[in-house]
């Protein structure tokens, strides 16, 4: 009777070891699929806010989260930064702070994951936009590295249409360089970055036919913009009067567009 009585209190004891066990691993396998959950669900609400044109709400969202080691939150709190510093109503001090604080949420989206296209072609923006504060010298030895990042987001995603335009607007500006900026350059590489605005065209019609593949010739109103005085450049006016009149008729939904128009 006394064994039998211990087998049972140890048969017992085993069982409550046992379901105590299950439930460790019940609710630690809960808190694991509850943070991806998480993740997700800040990128989702993200986007929407993206897509509405919140920026203010979508940075307050996101800078919570600057601390994250997700690549795909960090690219968006960079984009964010970068979007609240473009507001009119944001201080030129605050401008500036926002446009450092996105080049260190971009460079680290990169140290968590070198293969995301997003967060190289967020890196090359935000380290173009620092060099507007740093003097010309600084932004013009900028280009170089900034090229590379698009480059390589358009190697790891074709496709992306924003990032073929941002090589565009690179070929562009060195195409227009003034003579002095083209003396600084020169100082600063053995061979200066150069481009014509037949250079940019290309990478222009290079995107309007990535565009045309998804359907939406018409994404961006600075493309627009550009392609039109690309073309005034070229001193093909009916051409730029197509392409500036399509800028000018962009629905202008962010503050980026009513600068275009």
């Amino acid at each position: 009777q006394v064994l039998r009585k211990s087998l049972q209190r140890g048969v017992a004891l085993s069982t409550g070891s046992f379901l105590v066990y299950e439930a460790h691993k019940l609710i630690s396998g809960f808190v694991e699929v509850h943070a991806s959950f998480k993740v997700e669900e800040v990128i989702e609400q993200a986007d929407y806010l993206y897509g509405s044109g919140e920026t203010e709400k979508l940075y307050r969202l996101l800078v919570q989260h600057k601390n994250s080691d997700d690549a795909e939150l960090l690219w968006r709190l960079a984009r964010a930064s970068r979007d609240l510093a473009q507001l009119s109503s944001t201080s030129a001090e605050e401008k500036r702070q926002l446009a450092y604080e996105g080049l260190e949420y971009a460079k680290k989206a990169l140290e968590k994951n070198e293969s995301n296209f997003e967060a190289h072609k967020w890196y090359g923006i935000c380290l173009n936009d620092v060099g507007d504060f740093e003097g010309i010298k600084t932004k013009i030895g900028n280009a170089i590295v900034i090229k590379e990042h698009f480059q390589r987001a358009i190697e790891l995603n074709p496709k992306d249409a924003t990032t073929i335009h941002l090589i565009g607007i690179w070929c562009y500006s060195f195409a227009e360089m003034p003579w002095y900026q083209r003396k600084i350059a020169a100082t600063l590489f053995a061979t200066p970055p150069t481009s014509t605005f037949q250079e940019y065209a290309a990478h222009s019609h290079l995107k309007l036919f990535s565009c045309l593949y998804t359907a939406d010739p018409n994404f961006y109103s600075k493309n627009l913009l550009f392609l039109g005085k690309t073309y005034l450049k070229l001193n093909n006016k009916k051409m730029a009067l197509l392409w500036l009149s399509k800028a000018k008729e962009y629905p202008a939904h962010t503050e980026e567009d009513k600068q275009v128009r």
